[in-house]
């Protein structure tokens, strides 16, 4: 009940009665494309007939938000403050600016003295790791109503790359492994979004998997391995989202740069999945004018970080001339229009009223994401939780006294309050680095005001192990800070936290760490340590969310979305290609894995990680029951049923996995749908779910199509990708041939 009453809460601070007037009746203007009656492609070809090429020119060139001291540039006077960007609207025919802001996790603000403090949520790993697509929502639509009222209309997400690279310092922004369950999740987080008629946009469009060298690398891989894999991912989230625009990524695909792929821009997303938004460059990602548009991109964003301004005075010539054809100008423009008009940009203008939403509702939003999306990796001999009897409670070391971690770059959300750790270096781009003034430590002392928490940096190892020796029981926080472009690099944890945790357990074993990390991390003391939470990045109310997950007032139900490998050496890549980063270097990425990302390369080389894809523990326990999988009509149905067998409420997360017996995929099995049951004590749940056809085939490129080979398939339920708690039944599948959209064919 409590989660329903917060999602009521957010869904009045975000619902449609704040989101401002509705644009003038058409009759009284003259414009009939203000008719709100009239389809979006009816209304934005309108205005495309109405406009003069100049004003077609200004929806297709956009600016930086903030001023750009390196540049000599200035920001437009109507942009926002330290904002992303800004694009100029036509005013005469009534449509407005389009203002623009990062990102995924809340209202981002541009470097400079004048930010915007907001909700941060907790990072998109930890989102994901809720498996919670409600979840997912509840915080779009949370960040979306904030970007409203800061007075913008375009907010700059959300992010799904797939975790190919453990080591991207950005995979904290993004959707985890697996295609289903990032496009899932993302798509939800997008849906929620836009719910407040403020455009999302789609990205790193494509194969945008790590940040060395992320401007100059080339990702090789075939056509078929990248539907079945990234492009399934951003498939997936653009038919669950409907995002009015989609950002093409930095890096070149095939030994063509992104925003000049023809390929990707018109062939995969305009017309084989018929997007109908426009395609937005990132930040400094167009390389030309007559090639960038000609192959699909719509708009050049974020000058002046290009070399120059392709599409501005150049793509007037190139129209002028012939080499951009007119049809090809009025096509950008026409997009950029759709999205407005079908996302309510027009008919529910921005005025900026950043005191109209409820602060404590919107940290009540991000409070429950972060608690439903900490993964308890281990809990062995009652570890957690927490016992509010100890007597001496030692808090150890991650900056745990001052508050949370949060993740570098773009994405990064100031806070109310600031930054609790001021000073650490980076201290500009891609830093700050920020810590949400939300203190564990302080949480912590809130529901034991009897006992004794004491409190150590953790600096000096052999300090922190006499506070260990001397206490009941030891909470070592150990971070990881990443950050957009950055790579780690290495999957141990930095400055020497990890002998800093084999120091404190070898002191006293009743030591549980809590990890903030962007993503998977090593932990070559596990063994020594009787429990583990990951908490990732845990947003603006993490400390207390920690508190809450520690000492069992919110049972942990997150499950990983990412594998966490026991090496680098079981890593397709072991040694990261481009890193350490030299400026300019043209170098090319191998994705020889093809489709087999995460938890499907581990299968398919057999080897054991650390903690398998969907792993997540409870402080209670879970069965799974009455696996029941049929096939009618070609559409797989698997339905089951979870019961809660422990003595406390909790959340179990049953995954349906489906592996083929007689024909080959590019790995053992796929994660084919999945389901989270909120159960009381004793109490047990039906659930069902029903497999996307695309997740049955085989992608054939020559014919564009999804082909299901005749056979026999294993369905598997499980708890994890390792087949915890795993039933099985085997299906016979007739073949059949889908769409490139995954609809059926023969």
């Amino acid at each position: 009940m409590r989660s329903k009453r917060i999602f009521l809460a957010a869904a009045v601070c975000c619902g449609t009665a704040a989101l401002g007037p509705v644009a003038a009746n058409p009759a009284s203007t003259g414009q009939p494309w203000m008719d709100a009656r009239l389809a979006p492609g009816e209304r934005s070809g309108m205005v495309v007939q109405a406009m003069t090429l100049d004003e077609k020119l200004k929806l297709v060139y956009g600016y930086l938000g903030a001023d750009l001291e390196w540049k000599n540039s200035k920001r437009p006077a109507e942009s926002r403050l330290q904002s992303a960007g800004f694009i100029h609207g036509v005013a005469r025919l009534g449509i407005p600016h389009l203002w623009e802001t990062d990102a995924g996790l809340g209202v981002a603000s541009q470097a400079g003295p004048d930010v915007r403090p907001g909700t941060a949520l907790p990072s998109g790993m930890n989102t994901t790791a809720t498996w919670n697509p409600g979840l997912a929502y509840g915080g779009g639509a949370m960040i979306g109503a904030e970007a409203r009222a800061f007075g913008f209309n375009v907010m700059l997400a959300g992010g799904v790359n797939l975790v190919r690279e453990p080591r991207n310092g950005r995979n904290f922004e993004y959707g985890g492994e697996d295609p289903l369950l990032a496009g899932k999740m993302v798509g939800a987080q997008i849906r929620g979004i836009q719910s407040n008629r403020v455009i999302s946009t789609l990205k790193h469009f494509a194969l945008n998997d790590q940040e060395s060298g992320r401007t100059t690398l080339n990702a090789r891989i075939g056509d078929q391995a990248a539907r079945m894999s990234d492009l399934l991912a951003l498939q997936i989230a653009m038919e669950e989202g409907n995002p009015g625009a989609v950002m093409c990524s930095y890096n070149r695909v095939n030994g063509v740069h992104a925003c000049e792929s023809s390929y990707l821009l018109t062939e995969v997303l305009k017309q084989d999945w018929g997007f109908r938004g426009w395609v937005m460059s990132d930040w400094g990602a167009v390389h030309s004018t007559v090639p960038a548009a000609n192959a699909g991109l719509d708009q050049q964003s974020g000058m002046p970080f290009d070399l120059a301004d392709y599409f501005g005075p150049p793509l007037k010539e190139a129209v002028l001339n012939g080499w951009v054809l007119p049809a090809r100008l009025d096509d950008m423009a026409r997009r950029v229009l759709h999205a407005m008009f079908e996302q309510g940009a027009v008919d529910h203008p921005v005025k900026p009223a950043p005191e109209s939403f409820d602060r404590k509702a919107h940290a009540a939003v991000s409070l429950a994401d972060a608690q439903e999306g900490m993964v308890l990796l281990k809990n062995s001999a009652g570890a957690l939780p927490l016992k509010k009897t100890a007597k001496r409670i030692a808090v150890i070391g991650g900056h745990a006294d001052k508050g949370v971690l949060a993740g570098g770059g773009s994405s990064l959300v100031t806070a109310e309050g600031g930054n609790a750790v001021a000073g650490l270096e980076p201290k500009s781009w891609p830093g700050p680095v920020m810590y949400y003034p939300s203190s564990p430590l302080k949480a912590i002392r809130k529901r034991v005001p009897s006992a004794a928490v004491s409190y150590h940096d953790g600096v000096d190892l052999a300090g922190a192990a006499r506070l260990a020796r001397s206490s009941d029981v030891v909470l070592v926080f150990a971070n990881q800070w990443t950050a957009e472009a950055l790579d780690v690099p290495s999957l141990s944890l930095p400055n020497r936290q990890d002998d800093l945790i084999a120091a404190v357990a070898a002191a006293n074993p009743n030591t549980v760490v809590v990890l903030q990390t962007g993503g998977p991390v090593t932990m070559p003391w596990l063994a020594h340590v009787p429990a583990v939470l990951e908490a990732w990045y845990p947003g603006s109310n993490g400390g207390e969310a920690i508190a809450a997950v520690l000492f069992g007032e919110a049972n942990p139900s997150g499950h990983l979305p990412v594998t966490f490998p026991a090496s680098e050496a079981q890593l397709p890549r072991p040694v990261l290609d481009g890193y350490p980063e030299v400026k300019d270097l043209r170098f090319d990425v191998d994705y020889h894995e093809g489709a087999a990302v995460g938890y499907k390369w581990f299968d398919l080389r057999g080897e054991k990680p650390l903690f398998p894809f969907g792993h997540g523990l409870s402080y209670s326990e879970f069965a799974l029951s009455g696996l029941a999988a049929r096939v009618k009509d070609g559409a797989l149905d698997v339905s089951f049923a979870v019961k809660n067998v422990g003595k406390v409420a909790g959340k179990e997360v049953a995954q349906v996995y489906v592996a083929p017996l007689g024909v080959r995929w590019e790995a053992p099995k796929r994660l084919a749908g999945f389901q989270k049951v909120d159960l009381k004590p004793g109490a047990s749940a039906n659930a069902a779910v029903t497999v996307d056809p695309r997740l049955l085939a085989m992608y054939d490129s020559a014919s564009k199509t999804w082909q299901v080979a005749a056979g026999d398939y294993k369905v598997i339920l499980a708890a994890d990708a390792a087949g915890s708690k795993a039933l099985s039944q085997v299906v016979h599948l007739e073949a059949a041939t889908y769409d490139v959209r995954g609809k059926r064919l023969r």
